[in-house]
């Protein structure tokens, strides 16, 4: 048997166990696909419980503390576990020998980078949108929390197997890019932007760089003038948005252009097909979707009655663009005033004959505050409203706004204090996470100029027997169990949550657990292993901060 290294080995154990019983007679009823374990919060109870014998008892005919006992004598035998403990109703403490827990050293320095992935979503094509913008002005505050917690969902859905396509969504059709049009060509030429036109500082820098770029566009009359001043305006803000995202960190597969989607025909290939499932009819000379059979609360327009396109339009052809691609889960991350999207967007999903509960997926994200000085920031410097992506990387970095900005639940509103993310103590976060990833180098550092013997060929795992030591070990384990649930959930603040934990549980055993040899003291095996557990330790920091996108310092 492998050794129970992880809590996803002593899963796979316990299930065995239950396996067994039923075979041999000692347990009736259904055997379950799955066992959960939870690490006790007293460490006097156990490494790990569970409350399997709860779950068994009624098919088994029996009360939970005999279906405890009995699983108790085939879990008991295992050379890997210490003792098995049974409380209150019929819970199981499970506590592991420490050399078998110790073995976890092993496992992580031997796939270093692929510890934490697993295999739960193989297979599953998910496209990612995490980005719906209009290219008429930089990346706001809320487009910036989606970039941070969409990139970091990308990256633990892949971790856990899926084949993810992140897209951004390019709203580069109707009335707001006309008015973007107008108000660039306006500042170009020295007249008024028009009342409900586009403001700020960045509209004329964008005149200035088209002019500059094409002089003889001025010379241009009418409608002429004006789209090419759209366009060319357009490819500009476009291009700042993809540059400022790429220096966050934040890479899209896919750029899809909302007009493509209507040069293509395929607002009419989606409604054709939407009337053959049944679902589109015709009144007052417009075509609806009957989204209502679905749970909207009113049927939607496609097409008005003077021909004009809705919105809805090219959300319904967009989504089934989206599984015409081969997208077996589309999510939608979307903004705190989006809400009316989440039951178009499933009955959109019911009208082509999927699954609204698997098939498509709406994340609302609330919205951001930013505090400095003990005030609310409200204004941008360059596009006259909001805050930009760009402002808040300049007060405090890429990492800083990155980790902050994931590290809560999206459907909570949040306040980021600058103040707090500019000091280099352990109440900013990522500061804390990453001193212990720094720490842990310069022990390695120092580990090499001793020449204490490093690598598994020199790890003994009986020696890792501290309480530190075993209270590490146990928070290494469930990474693999954080990483994955962050992906079923959808919710990757959960790694950075775990990741705070683990540099707290570190610097306590930094504190208890002396790692290098003090004065002549001679260098021994403990040594060895407690410079490998710093190494292990050291790789899950890294590994967690990556699936962030946020940097794993050497020296701080």
């Amino acid at each position: 048997m492998a050794q129970l290294s992880s809590s996803e080995s002593l899963e796979a154990a316990i299930l065995a166990a239950i396996k067994r019983a039923f075979e041999q007679g000692e347990l009736l009823g259904t055997i379950p696909v799955a066992v959960s374990l939870e690490r006790p919060k007293n460490r006097d109870h156990g490494d790990y419980a569970t409350s399997i014998a709860l779950q068994l008892a009624k098919g088994a005919g029996k009360n939970p503390r005999e279906v405890a006992e009995i699983l108790r004598s085939h879990l008991a035998s295992l050379p890997e576990v210490s003792a098995v403990d049974i409380a209150g109703p019929g819970f199981i403490n499970i506590t592991l020998n420490r050399s078998s827990q110790a073995e976890l050293v092993r496992t992580i320095l031997s796939a270093p980078t692929s510890y934490g992935s697993g295999n739960a979503l193989a297979g599953v094509a998910i496209n990612l949108e995490f980005i719906s913008a209009n290219p008429t002005g930089p990346l706001h505050l809320g487009h910036t929390r989606w970039a941070a917690v969409g990139d970091a969902l990308g990256r633990v859905l892949s971790a856990a197997g899926a084949d993810v396509t992140r897209e951004f969504y390019i709203n580069d059709r109707g009335n707001q890019m006309e008015l973007f049009g107008q108000s660039v060509e306006a500042a170009a030429l020295g007249l008024p932007i028009p009342e409900d036109g586009y403001q700020g500082a960045y509209i004329s820098d964008l005149a200035a760089k088209v002019v500059s770029d094409n002089p003889k566009i001025t010379e241009l009359e009418g409608d002429v003038r004006r789209d090419a001043f759209r366009e060319a305006a357009y490819a500009m803000q476009l291009a700042q948005q993809q540059g400022v995202l790429k220096t966050f960190n934040t890479d899209f597969d896919i750029w899809f252009s909302e007009r493509s989607l209507h040069e293509a025909g395929a607002v009419e290939h989606a409604v054709e097909k939407l009337r053959k499932q049944g679902h589109v009819f015709d009144s007052e000379g417009a075509i609806w979707l009957r989204t209502t059979d679905f749970g909207d609360d009113k049927d939607r327009v496609i097409t008005k009655a003077n021909g004009d396109l809705t919105y809805f339009a090219s959300d319904t052809a967009y989504y089934i663009n989206k599984r015409e691609r081969g997208f077996e889960i589309c999510i939608y991350m979307l903004g705190a005033d989006h809400h009316g999207y989440v039951n178009r967007l499933r009955a959109t999903a019911a009208c082509a004959g999927d699954n609204p509960d698997y098939n498509v997926e709406v994340l609302i994200g609330q919205l951001v505050k930013i505090m400095e000085g003990g005030e609310e920031v409200k204004l941008s410097k360059r596009a006259g409203t909001i805050i930009t992506l760009e402002e808040l990387v300049e007060k405090v970095g890429v990492d800083a706004a990155r980790y902050t900005l994931i590290r809560y639940p999206v459907d909570t509103p949040m306040v980021m204090d600058i103040d707090i993310l500019r000091r280099n103590t352990n109440e900013n976060p990522v500061y804390y996470v990453q001193y212990a990833h720094a720490r842990i180098a310069a022990v390695l550092r120092n580990v090499e100029e001793l020449a204490i013997p490093m690598g598994l060929d020199h790890f003994d795992p009986a020696q890792l027997s501290h309480d530190r030591e075993n209270e590490l070990l146990g928070t290494l384990a469930e990474f693999p169990r954080v990483v994955a649930a962050a992906a079923q959930f959808r919710e990757p603040h959960r790694v950075a949550r775990y990741l705070e934990e683990l540099a707290g549980v570190y610097h306590g055993f930094y504190a208890d657990c002396r790692v290098l040899p003090l004065g002549d003291e001679a260098i021994s095996p403990l040594h060895s292993a407690r410079a490998n557990l710093c190494a292990a330790t050291k790789q899950i920091l890294k590994n967690g901060l990556d699936l962030l996108g946020v940097s794993a310092p050497e020296r701080m």
